[in-house]
């Protein structure tokens, strides 16, 4: 469990001194030497010839775990055992659990839950299937599935390295929503494949939240998914970053006085998320969307091997632009990016509209720092935590699956989507919108349940529920 550049945090060092040959200050003063703060001690075992200890050390920004392993590990007598730090420390042993809803204490109850009294809820959902909503967990359940082959910054990992990211998604779930998800790794990257084994999963599931798999393949999944089950599916790397976009992006553009029909917006990046991005926004009215990669601008003069490219290009970009990023965001009124750290300059924002408006959301680094162009933006949002306006799909997909689930929706639609990205804009207030705050934080209370009703509507009206929940 060595931890690897940890600079500014606190790792735990457990030692075990040889009390025969060192004492403890020796230790306490490589830590030092190595530019650690030693904040707490904790004796694990002490004996007549040796000591272990765990060693609380915050991390200075002259430091690093590897200069203070050395430094230790220099000092005669004194035994590195272990390094670990408290993100590590929180994921031993996962971060979920299952609890049963009622104990079993005794025969009486072991036969209700169990054999033979549960003979008689199995043969009520044989008799008719969709009782498996109000008689087993399907009603409260969502499976979190994926390939690890495009985990966020980390890229093919693979589903045993996926697993802990997949955990935190099952924890936002019960945490934001109340809403039972469950880790689902498959160790196989084959379109076929994935689609079998989550429909072969689907019975114990309310819901289905696809996560982490590379394009082009998560289009088919998602869309063999949507056809094939009676569930929603829903891809939150494509929809998710489109919901919250375009609930950011709703309130940026009424800071700056425009409109989305009338504004000209770049999309830099057209994978899973750019494209889900531009499908949202169609579907909110936009009309002069300009979409590019790395091969430039795509613009319907050219025909690409990328049937998502080619979709791409025959429905955006009206003036039939050509070029590179240069070409495509001159003039533009707002700048959506979901590609690849840096690769936005001074200039290139310079060029746009006045008071133009960067979305940034390459992860971990932004296609622009902030602070590069604070003085010519009207507003900026980036995915990170450290910036003001974080697109974070945790403000949607909780309250998405909450309502979906509770009106029992055949599927999560645009309608739905777009109902959601409006209660997340319309949860900040008019008095309280500044070019810091168009998206409200992950903790508002009122996020969920605004999301939630709005869905239920949605689902309502455009006929996909099969339940009228009770309020």
């Amino acid at each position: 469990m060595q931890g690897k550049g940890l600079d500014g945090k606190t790792i735990i060092l457990r030692v075990e001194l040889d009390a025969r040959s060192v004492g403890f200050g020796a230790a306490a003063a490589a830590i030092e030497a190595a530019g650690g703060d030693m904040i707490a001690i904790d004796v694990i075992q002490t004996g007549r010839d040796r000591t272990v200890r765990d060693l609380t050390v915050k991390i200075g920004d002259s430091a690093s775990t590897e200069r203070i392993s050395q430094s230790l590990s220099a000092v005669p007598g004194v035994k590195l055992v272990n390094v670990s730090d408290r993100t590590f420390l929180l994921h031993l042993g996962g971060k979920i659990t299952i609890q049963p809803k009622t104990p079993i204490q005794n025969r009486d109850d072991l036969s209700r839950v169990y054999t033979p009294e549960v003979a008689r809820v199995c043969t009520a959902i044989h008799e008719d299937p969709s009782k498996a909503f109000t008689l087993t967990i399907k009603r409260n359940t969502v499976a979190v599935v994926s390939d690890g082959s495009a985990v966020l910054g980390l890229g093919n990992i693979g589903p045993y390295a996926a697993m802990p990211v997949m955990e935190g998604k099952a924890m936002l779930f019960k945490q934001f929503a109340d809403v039972d998800a469950f880790p689902i790794c498959l160790d196989t990257q084959d379109t076929e494949a994935i689609i079998a084994a989550v429909k072969g999963i689907a019975p114990g599931f309310g819901g289905i939240n696809l996560e982490d798999i590379s394009a082009p393949r998560c289009f088919e999944i998602e869309q063999r998914l949507r056809d094939e089950l009676d569930i929603p599916v829903f891809h939150d790397d494509q929809h998710g970053t489109a919901v919250v976009l375009y609930a950011g992006l709703l309130n940026a553009l009424k800071l700056t006085g425009r409109t989305l029909a009338t504004a000209k917006i770049v999309v830099c990046g057209i994978g899973a998320a750019g494209t889900a991005c531009t499908k949202m926004l169609l579907a909110g009215g936009a009309r002069n969307i300009v979409g590019i990669d790395r091969v430039g601008i795509l613009t319907v003069d050219k025909s690409y091997a990328n049937p998502m490219w080619q979709w791409y290009a025959e429905h955006t970009n009206p003036q039939r632009l050509s070029g590179g990023l240069t070409e495509a965001i001159a003039g533009a009124d707002v700048f959506i990016g979901v590609s690849a750290g840096g690769i936005l300059t001074r200039a290139h924002v310079t060029s746009m509209a006045n008071d133009p408006i960067v979305f940034a959301m390459a992860n971990p680094e932004p296609e622009i720092r902030p602070e590069l162009i604070e003085d010519i933006v009207g507003v900026f949002a980036t995915g990170r935590s450290d910036y003001p306006n974080q697109i974070n799909n945790v403000l949607c997909f909780p309250g998405i699956f909450r309502g979906a689930l509770d009106c029992r929706a055949t599927v999560i639609n645009e309608q739905m989507k777009l109902a959601a990205a409006e209660a997340i804009a319309s949860v900040i207030g008019e008095d309280e919108l500044s070019r810091m705050y168009i998206i409200p934080s992950v903790f508002n209370s009122r996020i969920v349940e605004e999301v939630r009703r709005r869905v239920i509507e949605a689902a309502q009206s455009s006929g996909v529920a099969r339940r009228q929940p009770r309020e």
